[in-house]
C-alpha cells in the first residue's frame, strides 16, 4: 500500500531516495471501519489523510440538520478539512470513512516540518493546494450554474466511482439534491 503513496508523491515532485524515506517516515498507516469518524465539528484538523483503499467523505451539517458532502477521497487521493488544517481553527467539517478503509496520515506538525527540511515538499504542497482550489471552484460553479440533471450527468462523467460505490443518500448529499430527485434521475439516465 505504501507503493500508492510513493507513486503519488513521485508524480508530483522529484526527490532523492533519501528524501523519499524521510517523507514516508512522517506517514503512519491506520485501518478504519466503515462509518468511523476521523474528525468531528469543533475539533481542529491535525491530520491529512492519503487513501490506500476505501473512501473518505468530508461533510458538514446544514442549519436544517442535513448532511452536505463536500468531497469524497478514493484510492490514491488526499483528504483533510483543509481550512482547519491551515488555520488551526476548529473545523466546521467532519471526516468519515464511508467504507472499510486503509489510509496513511501525516500530522499537521509533520507536514509543516517537511516544508522546512525537504525543499521539494513546498512544490508538493503548492500542487495539493492548487488541486483543492480547482476542485472546490468547479464544485461551486456547478452548484451555481447546473440543474440537478446536469449535475448528475457531470458526476457520471467525472466521478463514476461515487455512483458505483456509494449510497443514494451520500450521492444526493454530494449533489445537494433530494434522494427522490436522484432516484428519478437515475431511472431516466
Amino acid at each position: 500500500m505504501y507503493d500508492q503513496l510513493v507513486d503519488y508523491i513521485k508524480s508530483k515532485i522529484t526527490v532523492s531516495e533519501q528524501e523519499l524515506e524521510v517523507i514516508l517516515s512522517y506517514f503512519k498507516p491506520v485501518k478504519l471501519k466503515k462509518n468511523e469518524l476521523l474528525l468531528t465539528h469543533g475539533q481542529t484538523s491535525q491530520r491529512t489523510f492519503f487513501v490506500g483503499t476505501g473512501c473518505l467523505r468530508i461533510f458538514f451539517i446544514t442549519e436544517e440538520g442535513q448532511d452536505a458532502t463536500r468531497y469524497f477521497a478514493f484510492e490514491g487521493q488526499f483528504a483533510t478539512a483543509l481550512v482547519s488544517f491551515i488555520t488551526s481553527e476548529p473545523s466546521e467539517e467532519f471526516i468519515q470513512a464511508v467504507e472499510d478503509s486503509e489510509v496513511f496520515y501525516i500530522t499537521h506538525n509533520g507536514f509543516y516540518d517537511l516544508l522546512e527540511i525537504i525543499p521539494q515538499w513546498e512544490k508538493f504542497y503548492r500542487s495539493y493546494l492548487e488541486n483543492a482550489y480547482v476542485t472546490n471552484t468547479r464544485r461551486l460553479m456547478s452548484f451555481l450554474t447546473l440543474d440537478a440533471k446536469e449535475k448528475y450527468r457531470q458526476l457520471l462523467e467525472e466521478n463514476p466511482d461515487i455512483v458505483r460505490r456509494l449510497s443514494n443518500k451520500m450521492i444526493a448529499s454530494y449533489l445537494n439534491i433530494s434522494q427522490e430527485t436522484l432516484s428519478r434521475l437515475k431511472s431516466k439516465i
